[in-house]
């Protein structure tokens, strides 16, 4: 009985802590992403996520790449709707999008999801308005083997994704990471994380699916 009493009690405790720490958890991811957001444009001092609406115009893209109205951005959980994806094909997905404009030129910021070799990694992309030179990437990981795999969240890793190109001509090929030897100025190809492969090739399935979604909208945008 009392095992019962002290079993029930501690779950009451622990549904109620959670409960009340919901709002500040959420408030912590939804900052922890706008900061992503804003580095890849240049904008890394810790205030200027509290003046992101001022700087970031955020849209929800669907498969035919049209804007979806009533839906906001920061509700939709892509990994989760790959997921859905997976099991029921008719499930139509739906990306975030964000937009950054200085000095009359757009930067469109694609938010990317994938899975790494112990469990989900995700980025930001940030993208010329030609739609196709990158800007800057940034990525992150939920549990990668830190000096491996992890190490796709590092300045080392990501600094090579700036300058690089998804069309090769009029075809898209997205950016590869890998670990065969590439002809140095490849615009196409970085070098992937020694010893972790799987890790890599997680980042090189991400970018190539997530950027090609967002495709049809950047066409139509600069139509």
């Amino acid at each position: 009985m009392y095992a019962v009493i002290v079993t029930v009690i501690s779950a009451i405790l622990l549904a109620g802590a959670a409960t009340l720490l919901k709002p500040a958890q959420d408030a912590n991811l939804k900052k922890e992403k706008q900061e992503n957001i804003l580095s890849v444009v240049g904008k890394t001092n810790p205030d200027d996520y509290k003046n992101f609406e001022q700087y970031i115009k955020s849209v929800v893209v669907d498969e035919a790449g049209n804007e979806v109205t009533g839906v906001n951005a920061f509700d939709i959980d892509v990994a989760l709707d790959k997921r859905i994806k997976a099991k029921n094909p008719d499930h139509k997905l739906m990306y975030p999008l964000y937009i950054y404009e200085e000095n009359g030129k757009k930067t469109y910021i694609l938010q990317l999801s994938g899975v790494g070799l112990w469990g989900p990694i995700w980025g930001y992309l940030a993208l010329d308005e030609d739609g196709n030179t990158i800007k800057q990437a940034v990525f992150d990981h939920k549990g990668e083997t830190p000096g491996l795999g992890a190490e796709i969240n590092t300045d080392a890793f990501e600094g090579q994704f700036a300058n690089k190109k998804i069309f090769n001509g009029d075809e898209f090929v997205s950016v590869q990471v890998t670990k065969e030897a590439k002809e140095e100025g490849d615009l196409h190809k970085v070098d992937a994380i020694s010893g972790g492969t799987i890790t890599s090739t997680g980042v090189s399935n991400m970018l190539r699916d997530d950027i090609k979604f967002y495709l049809t909208y950047l066409k139509k945008s600069q139509s």
